[in-house]
């Protein structure tokens, strides 16, 4: 259901980058980050970041960086 992108921004959402860093490191403008986050929390129904992140360790879509 998700998108690469959208895999990579919850990557980059669980080392607790912030959009501006996102968009730096992903080349891409914030508003187009904060697009993608809204898709992330629509498609899997979530509200939180944890609630996201938690759904991409169960679902292992991310593995825990730590």
């Amino acid at each position: 259901v998700l998108t690469t992108r959208e895999i990579e921004i919850i990557k980059l959402m669980e080392q607790e980058m912030g959009n501006k860093e996102i968009a730096a490191q992903l080349f891409i403008s914030e508003p187009t980050v904060e697009t993608h986050r809204k898709n992330i929390f629509r498609k899997l129904g979530k509200n939180s970041l944890i609630g996201v992140i938690k759904y991409a360790y169960d679902h292992k879509i991310i593995t825990p960086s730590h």
